[in-house]
């Protein structure tokens, strides 16, 4: 009696063969999980917050500091916009409630990428009117999420957060 899987071909089936194919098919299906799994952890680490744990204790100072924020009603136009150069120009404009230009600030300002921390740029910018602080920075075309803290001296006196698209 044969146990031939296709009768007259002389092919036989045997238990090792059955083995090796198992074998070989999970070995590629494991192989092209962890190149995955590489590609995948070493491109985005998934964390937006280098220390989310101490940024959610801070929570209650966070809310704290935006009403003080809100009370202040100042006025904050932010223009971002494309020199001859390529070079992305950040200009603020900041005035108060009665529309006086509020001078004397230390601005920073970052651009972060909504999807990589790695391309995150940060810049500082200089009054260059009054009420004026403006800056320039090399930044990729695409969404970002531009980040400003106001600071007096040491106290942070203003802080916002807004998606823009470079073109």
């Amino acid at each position: 009696m044969s146990h031939d899987v296709m009768p007259g071909t002389g092919f036989a089936l045997k238990g090792w063969m059955v083995l090796a194919i198992l074998l070989g098919f999970f070995g590629v299906i494991a192989s092209v999980n962890a190149v995955m799994i590489h590609y995948a952890i070493s491109t985005f680490r998934g964390e937006q917050e280098a220390s989310p744990y101490e940024h959610g204790l801070a929570y209650d100072k966070d809310i704290e500091a935006a009403r003080e924020q809100e009370a202040l009603h100042w006025k904050v136009s932010v223009g971002v916009s494309r020199d001859e150069g390529g070079e992305a120009r950040v200009e603020v404009s900041i005035k108060d409630a009665s529309q006086t230009p509020v001078i004397g600030l230390v601005l920073t300002s970052a651009l972060d990428s909504p999807i990589d921390k790695k391309l995150d740029k940060t810049l500082s910018l200089a009054e260059t009117a009054p009420g004026v602080y403006s800056g320039r920075i090399t930044a990729d075309p695409g969404q970002w999420d531009l980040l400003l803290d106001a600071r007096r001296e040491t106290r942070l006196v203003f802080r916002s957060k807004n998606r823009i698209a470079l073109r």
